[in-house]
């Protein structure tokens, strides 16, 4: 009987290993996953996918190749921009990645990594608009989105009416309705979506205003800084960079 059970014993145990899988190919040791704070709808850099309910963009694939080559795995929660920026100031997301330009004022109360992409403000108007750079915006109606750079300098830089919306995405639609003058935002995004939805109907004026780079956002004080830094050199390096911007732009960065 003692055999017998001893025997029983140790088929179940065949079942059964110590290891834990991960999707970094780390066999046998446990890897830490982090909740990645991100945006909804700001493509190209990030937007949900939805046919498949998945997030996607530069920004995904980018965290998604430094989790890798850090060797921890990624989660995505969703959020409006202005919160995200609450929530790396709290500590509530130890990662957050949205198109976040590195600023003074921001590295005040957050950390960020070494910049990622370069980018900058650009003024939207319609096609036929007179305006002709953001000097002609005075005591016009300009919109932003809540909580950015672009915000930010409207009322520190102009006299123009600022109109700031959750969503970016709303204030191009209501420039494309005219019920407003202008929409100021990021040269990338502001491009994607007029080569998207308002070829010929939208345009861009003026010079980019505020050269301010992308960086990935972290709390105060995070162990995850250095990791992610090394993890993105590594990736300018081994050329995965390029791919991942090649992808998303068209053509690789000028270097």
């Amino acid at each position: 009987m003692i055999l017998f059970l001893f025997l029983v014993a140790l088929v179940a145990g065949c079942g059964t290993s110590s290891s834990k899988d991960d999707s970094n190919g780390s066999s046998g040791e446990d890897v830490e996953t982090y909740t990645v704070a991100t945006d909804a709808n700001f493509q190209p850099f990030e937007y949900k996918n939805p046919e498949t309910g998945e997030m996607e963009g530069f920004d995904i694939d980018l965290i998604k190749a430094v989790a890798e080559e850090a060797g921890f795995n990624v989660e995505f929660k969703t959020m409006e921009f202005d919160g995200l920026i609450a929530s790396m100031q709290s500590g509530k997301f130890p990662i957050g990645i949205a198109g976040i330009s590195i600023t003074e004022k921001r590295q005040e109360t957050i950390d960020f990594s070494d910049s990622y992409y370069d980018s900058g403000l650009i003024l939207a108007v319609p096609e036929n608009s007179t305006i002709e750079s953001i000097d002609d915006v005075d005591g016009l109606k300009i919109g932003a989105r809540q909580g950015s750079t672009s915000e930010e300098y409207l009322n520190g830089n102009t006299d123009a009416e600022v109109v700031a919306y959750p969503e970016i995405v709303t204030a191009y639609m209501n420039l494309q309705k005219d019920r407003l003058d202008g929409v100021l935002y990021d040269l990338p995004n502001v491009k994607y979506y007029i080569s998207q939805n308002a070829e010929g109907e939208l345009k861009t004026v003026g010079d980019v205003l505020e050269g301010q780079p992308y960086g990935i956002a972290f709390p105060k004080d995070s162990d995850l800084v250095e990791p992610v830094n090394e993890a993105l050199a590594a990736l300018k390096e081994n050329g995965t960079y390029d791919e991942i911007y090649k992808k998303w732009f068209g053509s690789e960065p000028s270097k």
